[in-house]
């Protein structure tokens, strides 16, 4: 399964964008072996559209364009599941196990996600109940992607 994540806004060079990367790279080194293939991050300016579902409307669009109709879509949203690392894992094998192809992870703007969006989600997912900026939630689901193959190819990095 083919892996990437579709953000809205660019991370600019610094320690952030380096710690996601050190979590990407250590995800296409560990997930080829286990059928998780990283396929790459794909980020998209924020709308400027004048009303907030206006700008939540196109950015879906242009999240989910290059999107095949039956990727599983793994949509960030506070009120999504709060599952655990091995949970995720579980999740991301389940998708692989049933022939799914593509998997994206698709982080939104300031204003969220669109509504049809949020409720097409294969895995609407929460990273907790605190609120993140883009940058961190992007080097969090760096580090869960990485901490998933991991857990799946029974490495020690996760310890329960």
């Amino acid at each position: 399964m083919r892996l990437t994540i579709a953000a809205i806004g660019r991370m600019k060079a610094g320690p952030e964008r380096e710690l996601a990367d050190r979590y990407l790279d250590r995800l296409k080194k560990t997930g080829g072996a286990l059928g998780l293939d990283y396929a790459g991050l794909s980020e998209f300016p924020e709308s400027r559209l004048s009303t907030t579902s206006e700008r939540k409307r196109d950015e879906a669009a242009r999240l989910t364009a290059p999107l095949a109709e039956t990727s599983v879509r793994i949509v960030l949203d506070e009120r999504g599941r709060t599952l655990s690392s091995e949970e995720f894992a579980a999740a991301l094998a389940d998708f692989r196990d049933a022939g799914r192809r593509d998997a994206a992870v698709l982080i939104g703007g300031p204003d969220g996600h669109d509504e049809t969006l949020r409720s097409s989600a294969d895995l609407p997912l929460s990273l907790g109940r605190l609120t993140y900026p883009h940058q961190i939630a992007r080097i969090l689901i760096a580090e869960q992607l990485y901490r998933a193959a991991t857990i799946l190819a029974g490495h020690p990095y996760h310890r329960s």
